[in-house]
C-alpha cells in the first residue's frame, strides 16, 4: 500500500519525495534542530543520501514512511510513522517529527502527530506506536504526552559522538490501538 496524503485542520501531509530536498537541506542544516539527533548539522550530500534511502524504505513499508507537512502552502516539518530501527522490531511503528525553529510552539508537532497516530491505528491497523528521544528533550517528550502517549522505558545507547545530555539516556513513549480508540470515544 502506498503512503496516503493526509490532512488536518491546518496541515497537509504529503509523502516524502525528491521535490522536498531543498526543505530537508534547510531543516538538516540547523544544528539547534538536530541537537538531539546529531553532533553537527548535516551536509546537503548527507541529507540527499538519507532522503533517497527514506524514499526507498517507504516503498517497502506498506503505507508507512516519512511525510512533509505543509501549512498555508509552506513546508513546515518532516514527520514519520515507520518501522522502528533502534532496535529493529516488528511489534510497533515509530512516530517522529522534526520542524524548523520558526514553527516551534505553534502546535504543529502535536497536530501532525495526532493525524499520523489516527492513520496508523485506523487506516493501517497498527497495534502499537512508539516514539523515542533523548531524556533531556523536554519539548519532544511533552508532545508525546500531549498526543496521548505514556512513558514506557528508559534506556542507554552507545554513540561514537555522544551528544550533550547523552549521559541522561534515552526514553521511549508508547500508545496502543486500544488506548487510542478509548481516547477517541471519550472525545
Amino acid at each position: 500500500m502506498p503512503q496516503a496524503h493526509l490532512r488536518t485542520e491546518r496541515l497537509e501531509l504529503v509523502p516524502l519525495s525528491e521535490e522536498h530536498l531543498s526543505f530537508l537541506i534547510e531543516l538538516n542544516s540547523d544544528p539547534v534542530v538536530l541537537r538531539y539527533l546529531f553532533s553537527r548539522a548535516l551536509t546537503p550530500e548527507e541529507t540527499e543520501e538519507r532522503m533517497h534511502r527514506w524514499i526507498r524504505v517507504a516503498k517497502e513499508s506498506d503505507g508507512q514512511g516519512k511525510w512533509i507537512a505543509y501549512a498555508a502552502g509552506e513546508p513546515i516539518g518532516l514527520y514519520m510513522l515507520e518501522p522502528p530501527d533502534a532496535p529493529p522490531r516488528t511489534d510497533a511503528a515509530e512516530l517522529g517529527y522534526r520542524l524548523p525553529q520558526r514553527y516551534w510552539r505553534k502546535g504543529y508537532a502535536k497536530e501532525g502527530s495526532l493525524e499520523l497516530l489516527r492513520h496508523g491505528f485506523e487506516d493501517l491497523g497498527v497495534e502499537r506506536v512508539i516514539a523515542q528521544t533523548m531524556a533531556v528533550n523536554e519539548a519532544s517528550r511533552a508532545t508525546m504526552v500531549a498526543v496521548g502517549m505514556s512513558f514506557a522505558r528508559s534506556f542507554h545507547e552507545d554513540f561514537e559522538e555522544p551528544l550533550a545530555g547523552h549521559s541522561e539516556g534515552e526514553v521511549e513513549y508508547e500508545i496502543t490501538r486500544e488506548t487510542w480508540s478509548r481516547s477517541q470515544v471519550g472525545g
